[in-house]
This record gives structure tokens, sequence and C-alpha cells, in this order.
């Protein structure tokens, strides 16, 4: 089976290192390239073509929203995932917006990132737990505008876009619910067009200002 290829962009030589370090040692991933600069990322990205770019929202050159915005015309398959410190809530939306795929704080423990880099390689969405925790608290719910559109979902068409929100892949929430992933996709179209969503992205940030993503 061939394995997952993993570019790394930060601007920290340890950070890089660590990572590295990490990601070789699972059976199913492989470090194909890195650079500590934005303008070198994107540019190696491009040659390179990974599965995952595992990248900071901060480094110079160009940061890892603009990196972002620019695989998405250069290496469109390549799936950038963000390593990186920042906790506040804008820095997620930008970077979400700008084409990204998933989020991890750095002082996320080790497993975690694996797990996102997994997560973001299949076409899942990822965000880090207590940081999807925090925005949820943080949100301001049962406004009338939401209301009126979760009850535009039926209780089938909920459930199901929750668990796309917290990461299920349709394979997954088939076998969860009982259902055919035919019927899963079914109940997931549907949710988008009721909500007006397009994206993976766009099914994390309302589950956002519903809470799911704080709920057990």
């Amino acid at each position: 089976m061939s394995k997952l290829r993993i570019f790394l962009a930060d601007d920290h030589a340890v950070v890089r290192e660590g990572v590295k370090a990490l990601v070789n040692a699972q059976r199913d991933m492989e470090v194909v390239g890195e650079a500590a600069d934005g303008l070198v990322a994107v540019e190696s990205v491009t040659l390179l073509e990974p599965n995952v770019v595992v990248l900071d929202i901060s480094l110079p050159g160009l940061n890892g929203i603009q990196i972002t915005e620019r695989l998405k015309e250069t290496c469109p398959e390549a799936k950038p995932l963000a390593l990186t410190v920042h906790e506040d809530r804008s820095y997620l939306r930008q970077f979400l917006a700008a084409g990204g795929c998933g989020y991890v704080l750095k002082r996320a423990i080790a497993e975690e990132l694996v797990q996102a880099i997994r997560a973001v390689a299949a076409g899942e969405m990822y965000v880090d737990p207590i940081l999807a925790s925090k925005l949820a608290a943080s949100t301001v719910r049962g406004t009338l505008s939401d209301a009126i559109a979760r009850a535009q979902l039926s209780e089938r068409e909920e459930e199901v876009l929750r668990m796309i929100a917290r990461g299920h892949s349709n394979k997954e929430i088939a076998a969860q619910l009982a259902l055919s992933s035919k019927t899963v996709e079914t109940y997931k179209t549907r949710s988008l067009e009721k909500l007006g969503l397009q994206t993976r992205a766009d099914i994390v940030r309302y589950a956002m200002q519903q809470g799911w993503l704080a709920e057990v």
C-alpha cells in the first residue's frame, strides 16, 4: 500500500524535525519535503504534489492562509492542515475560508496530529477538539435565524450533518446508523441544499454555530 505523502512548512527547525520524526514513524506516512518559508512551500508543494501539507499559520514570505489560497489553484489535490499556536477563532475561520481542511493546535498530543493527517487525507475535516469546544462555548446560540435553519432539517438529516461535522466519513455514518452510503449522501445533499451550505468547511462552521461540537 502506498504511503501518504506529507509536506511540512514551519519556520522552526525543531518543530519540523519533531513532526518529521512522528510522521515517518507511522507505517502509512512519509515526509516528502519541507520548507521554512511560505514562497518556497508553495513552489515545493506544486512540484512534489503531496497528499497533505502540514503548515504553520505564521510563516515568512507567505503565511499559512496565503499558502492555502495559492495551493487551491496550483495544487488543489494537496490538503492543507494547520499546525499552529493560534487559538483565536478568526484564524480558524480565515484558514477554513481559504480552503484549509484541518486545524490542530501545537499543544495537542502527537496522536491527535496523526489522526488529523489521516482524516484530511481521507477528505474529511478536522478541527482541534479544544478549539472546537471553545468556539462552541463562545458562540451565541438560539437566535431566530438559527432556530429557523435547524427547524428545516429532519431529525435524520441533522443526525447525519452532526456526524459529518465531527469528521466521520459517509461509510462510517452508514455503519453507525444502519443506512447505505448512498442514503447518507442523500441526507447530506438535502441538508446542504436546505441550509445553503456547499463544503465540509461550511458544515463545520454551521456545527460550531449550533454548539454541536461542544456536545458529548
